[in-house]
């Protein structure tokens, strides 16, 4: 560790900022109360969710047990990092050298900012009052001697008016204001878990251990957790350096009606855009597309590539696009302006073709891309295992290229939906058996879903099979309130005597093979 004094920082802290990620871009209001949950628990949560007693790490259904009106949304790092972008572009106008830590958290060096606004708590009230112009309610800022300090401070409640969404640690009093909080706040689940056990419970505890001993013990990291401990944060605050404005646009005067006009005048900006990032030392990995119409209409769709986009990539996302909002007669108006944006960007060097080129990989995209060109986006489909209960359900096909996006979220409980493994193999649509018992009698189902006897075999026209085991059956009952459209279906598991796997299922009184376990 570096032995100078740690930088004075100022650091400002948006508390629930999935929340206000997901209010900002999905329009939902403060009022409502929102969870925002990955991997089936809250990962974060409002103000009115909070108070009818959801809270972090709740699971999902015991948290929509207590607030039957939750809105729930899933977690998207993607989401939190574009709603605080605005956030930070604001800061930057007052203050310029901002570090973004996380979504919701970033950085300043005070020693500016107290300088021309006559103080580090001044400068602090001009920031609040310009993040409160942004809606954003409710921020704190903590000022001390580096980072960690600075978000403990921020995160903790004095009780003075102002010093609600401010406080600061003088200088040089960091380990003492740090002595007194729990060993948990450095969020190291192995390393505050072993010093719980070794009778080491707050941050003092921890500082007053003899630094060379934490080495030998706990290693590297546990050095730099007991240097923070002790106020000691030599992690300077490296402002980040704003993106190149790398957007490329193009008009149409007058405006162009036909797809392939528009596509001809965009390939020169294709290569300008590509230029300027090759310029830039990067490629685009995530592409907006902006297509303005000549009566007001606006067609925005971001675009993602399996590798990174080339010229002619750029125009056929924007003839694609252009055919998505096409009628049988053409376009609804004319084209005015098309605008490209890099939505994602890499390192040029982490897209270099290897010395020998770029293997059957690189071979398999360039062919499967033509085709794409050829036939058009939905000529090339890769397959993803979604949600449902039934196989068919839950396969979900998507164009080579695009964006993973499920009709049906995989992570929801799906009750009645087979167990592991699928099947490999899914018969679209399911082939028509028979399922028989021991005595020839063709299996059947009484309404508690109970077979009428162990299945025997399985035919399918002249050919029959012997069955070996099975298991099951899963019954589901689906739309159960209406009688037009319930349906109950139950699924069974076999094994035939060559050894190959089925699944059967029982539809309005008829058998189904649905698909083989190869």
């Amino acid at each position: 560790m570096s032995s100078l004094a740690p930088d004075r920082v100022m650091l400002v802290w948006c508390p629930d900022w999935p929340v206000e990620a997901a209010i900002r871009l999905h329009g939902h209001t403060a009022a409502t109360p929102i969870a925002v949950i990955q991997t089936g628990r809250v990962y974060a949560c409002s103000a009115p969710a909070r108070a009818q007693g959801v809270s972090r790490g709740l699971k999902l259904r015991e948290a929509q047990a207590r607030c039957p009106a939750l809105l729930v949304t899933p977690w998207r790092p993607e989401d939190d990092a574009r709603a605080f972008e605005p956030v930070l572009v604001a800061i930057e106008e007052l203050m310029p050298g901002v570090e973004a830590l996380r979504p919701g958290v970033c950085a300043i060096r005070a020693r500016g900012p107290a300088a021309y606004y006559g103080g580090e708590e001044e400068a602090a009230l001009w920031l609040l009052d310009r993040l409160d112009e942004l809606g954003v309610l409710g921020t704190r800022i903590g000022i001390a001697d580096g980072v960690f300090t600075a978000e403990q401070a921020a995160r903790q409640r004095p009780v003075q008016r102002w010093a609600q969404r401010i406080r600061t640690v003088p200088a040089g009093a960091a380990a003492e204001y740090l002595a007194p909080l729990p060993i948990s706040v450095l969020e190291d689940a192995p390393v505050t878990t072993l010093l719980r056990r070794l009778g080491v419970y707050t941050l003092g505890d921890f500082a007053a251990l003899a630094a060379g001993d934490v080495r030998d013990r706990l290693g590297e990291q546990g050095a730099r957790l007991h240097a923070l401990s002790g106020g000691l944060d030599s992690r300077p605050v490296v402002a980040r350096t704003p993106p190149d404005d790398l957007d490329c646009s193009i008009d149409f005067e007058p405006a162009v009606d036909r797809i392939d006009q528009v596509a001809f005048g965009v390939r020169a900006l294709a290569d300008r855009f590509v230029a300027g990032l090759t310029a830039a030392r990067l490629v685009c990995t995530s592409l907006c597309v902006e297509l303005e119409a000549e009566r007001g209409e606006l067609s925005v769709r971001t675009w993602l590539h399996p590798r990174s986009f080339t010229a002619s990539d750029v125009v056929d996302r924007v003839r694609w696009q252009l055919q998505g909002g096409a009628s049988e007669v053409g376009l609804l108006s004319g084209i005015v302006s098309v605008r490209l944006s890099p939505a994602s960007v890499d390192s040029i060097g982490n897209h270099e073709e290897g010395l020998f080129g770029g293997g059957p990989d690189e071979r398999i995209h360039h062919a499967l891309s033509r085709v794409q060109g050829m036939l058009g986006r939905q000529a090339v489909l890769t397959g993803a295992v979604g949600g449902g209960r039934g196989p068919a359900d839950r396969a979900t096909l998507v164009p080579w290229g695009d964006r993973l996006v499920h009709e049906r979220e995989p992570s929801p409980p799906w009750p009645g939906r087979l167990p592991d493994p699928a099947p490999s193999t899914v018969f679209e649509p399911p082939r028509p058996v028979t399922v028989f018992s021991a005595s020839g009698d063709e299996l059947a189902m009484d309404d508690r879903g109970a077979l009428s006897a162990a299945p025997s075999g399985i035919s399918s026209g002249p050919s029959a099979l012997h069955v070996a085991a099975w298991a099951g059956p899963w019954t589901v009952d689906e739309q159960w309130w209406d009688p037009q459209h319930a349906s109950r279906v139950s699924r069974l598991q076999v094994v035939d005597t060559t050894g190959t796997a089925w699944l059967l299922a029982l539809e309005h009184g008829r058998w189904w093979a649905e698909g083989r376990y190869d």
